[in-house]
């Protein structure tokens, strides 16, 4: 059945496409039709930085902005959803077109700009959705935002969304807001993480609960930068690591219609990067905190690669517009009685 949806939605222009696939999910849901569409994988429950994840299958941020469809894709059979990226203010993104489907590479450029409605209006999505299962939220800074103030954009969104979300992720690594990446190194990182970590502190004993942090980073590092990041998330005892992010890299698609386009490329020309990194963290990070492991993930078997890189959970996402529902069945069969 997705096949024939696929085919249809990919006629249409692709924001369009992206907004009515969303809204037909929900509706779905609404009407508890969702099993028409999916056979939710049997229990598999992993528990990965203090939270248990009902199975190890997640959806990455960037598909769910606003928090506005998260029983819609939950139904699908996800162990767990990941909303945002969400700002302080709303912002409309980078103008249009800024998004592009490479169908022959199972990929997918984007340079959205963390479009969004703000962190109020996903508060009150999360809040009006009811959802009891396990929640990310990742949160970034406004477009605006001096890279210098980009701290105070970051604590804004960590104490609104805290009560409601399982973890937070905190993006460094969308290439779509200027100098963001540069705050994945240095000096700048340890500022940011340790105002997070302090203000984390506060909110555990405000709230009465424990929310973890996870950094999510590039898959363009060298492998010295991305040693030196996994260091800093050690000292400041970050409680995980999303790797990773879409890539500026273009030797893989550059011959494709749109494959020059500027922005972040994810799907299947991001997998071995995305899996190399994953392999370098886990062997610098030694245990001492989790690797969620996304890019490129299109069918069980790449997911098992993560997996035996060292990841603890996947994130899926472009494979997932492409395949459909399915993968996320393909992935949990995959992962079943498999550890990082």
């Amino acid at each position: 059945m997705y096949s024939l949806l696929r085919r249809a939605l990919f006629c249409l222009p692709t924001e369009t496409s992206h907004d009515l696939a969303l809204s037909a999910l929900s509706a779905a849901q609404r009407l508890g039709l969702s099993s028409l569409l999916a056979t939710p994988p049997a229990a598999d429950p992993r528990t990965v930085m203090g939270v248990e994840f009902p199975n190890p299958v997640g959806l990455a941020a960037g598909l769910d902005k606003d928090g506005r469809h998260i029983r819609g894709l939950a139904a699908l059979g996800f162990g767990f959803i990941e909303i945002g990226t969400v700002t302080p203010r709303p912002q409309p993104g980078n103008p249009l077109p800024r998004l592009f489907r490479l169908p022959e590479a199972s990929a997918i450029i984007n340079r959205m700009g963390f479009n969004n409605r703000g962190v109020d209006q996903l508060v009150d999505a999360v809040r009006r959705s009811g959802y009891d299962g396990v929640l990310g939220i990742n949160i970034g800074k406004n477009k605006d935002t001096p890279a210098e103030q980009a701290v105070d954009d970051y604590l804004h969104c960590l104490n609104k969304v805290y009560p409601l979300a399982s973890y937070i992720t905190v993006n460094l690594s969308s290439p779509n807001t200027p100098g963001l990446r540069d705050l994945q190194f240095g000096q700048p990182l340890i500022d940011l993480l340790a105002a997070l970590k302090a203000e984390q502190k506060q909110l555990s004993q405000t709230h009465g609960r424990y929310v973890p942090i996870a950094v999510k980073i590039a898959p363009d590092m060298a492998e010295a930068d991305l040693r030196g990041v996994a260091k800093v998330l050690i000292d400041q005892q970050i409680d995980g690591v999303i790797a990773t992010n879409t890539t500026i890299a273009r030797d893989a698609v550059k011959h494709l219609p749109h494959g020059a386009e500027a922005g972040g490329l994810s799907g299947r020309p991001v997998r071995e990067a995305s899996t190399q990194a994953v392999r370098i963290l886990a062997e610098e990070l030694d245990g001492k905190l989790p690797i969620i492991g996304v890019g490129g993930i299109d069918s069980g078997d790449a997911a098992a690669e993560k997996m035996r890189a060292g990841a603890s959970l996947v994130q899926v996402y472009t494979g997932f517009i492409y395949r459909g529902p399915a993968l996320i069945a393909d992935v949990a069969r995959a992962l079943r009685g498999l550890a990082p």
